[in-house]
Order: structure tokens, then C-alpha cells, then sequence
């Protein structure tokens, strides 16, 4: 399943060439990687009751096409379970006229906030706490 938000480009996220700052690139995919846990019953606040915690281990982007101010978009998220502690999210952040602007790939685990340690199935855990663990394509 690929969850998606929607997003507008704000003027103080320009930088000096008038399109949008490469790192904020990243942060609408944290944005939209936050948005899919909340559609999935996981704020934040529930992971933390849970003693469980989203990592970014590694994140890649390939920039593709500029953003402008006003140029909407959506960002999509998609779930890559493998099996083992980390898990893929693909992302991409794509104009309404089907432009992809970027696609981003972030290498992800599950921490266990007690043990400060990635969990042994991300899937299973997330399955078990989720209430709508379908939205992870779980």
C-alpha cells in the first residue's frame, strides 16, 4: 500500500536559487513517514507507551526536478520489509502533474527504548501495536 500527503512549497523554505532548500527535501519525507504512522494508529506518544521508537540509519535522496513556491505536491511513503532488524521506506515527492521531484530511500529500524537496541522483527512489532497495521503494509 502507498500512503501519501500533500504537501504546498512555503517561501521561507526557498533558498537563494528561489527553489526549494535541499534539506527540506528530507524533512517533508520525515513529515509524510510521521503522517503514515499516525494513519496507522502509532503516534508518536503510543510508540513511546509501547517502548518502541522509529531510526533512520542511513538516507538517500536523488534530486530530479526543482520545487517552487506554491508547487504542490504529494509525498508518498512506502514500507519494504525484508525480514532481519532494518526495513526500506521508499518515498517519493511527486508535482500534481506527475513531475517526480525526488525519490528518497531510507534504510529504518525499530528501536527498543529500553535496551537502546534495534528490535529482532520490526514488522511484528509495529503489526502488533498498530491499530490499522494494513496502512504499513503489514
Amino acid at each position: 500500500m502507498v500512503f501519501s500527503v500533500p504537501i504546498t512549497v512555503r517561501g521561507y523554505e526557498l533558498d537563494i536559487n528561489g527553489h526549494l532548500n535541499q534539506a527540506v527535501y528530507l524533512q517533508y519525507a520525515e513529515h509524510a513517514r510521521w503522517e503514515l504512522l499516525q494513519a496507522a494508529g502509532l503516534p508518536g506518544d503510543k510508540m513511546v507507551a509501547a517502548g518502541i521508537g522509529p531510526v533512520v540509519l542511513e538516507q538517500t535522496i536523488k534530486y530530479q526536478r526543482e520545487l517552487h513556491l506554491g508547487d504542490e505536491v504529494t509525498v508518498s511513503c512506502e514500507f519494504e520489509f525484508t525480514g532481519g532488524k532494518i526495513f526500506r521506506m521508499r518515498q517519493q515527492i511527486v508535482k500534481l502533474d506527475g513531475t517526480v521531484s525526488a525519490e528518497i530511500v531510507a534504510v529504518s529500524g525499530l528501536l527498543d527504548l529500553t535496551a537502546r537496541k534495534l528490535i529482532a522483527d520490526p514488522g511484528a512489532a509495529l503489526r502488533a501495536a498498530a491499530d490499522s497495521p494494513d496502512v504499513l503494509s503489514l
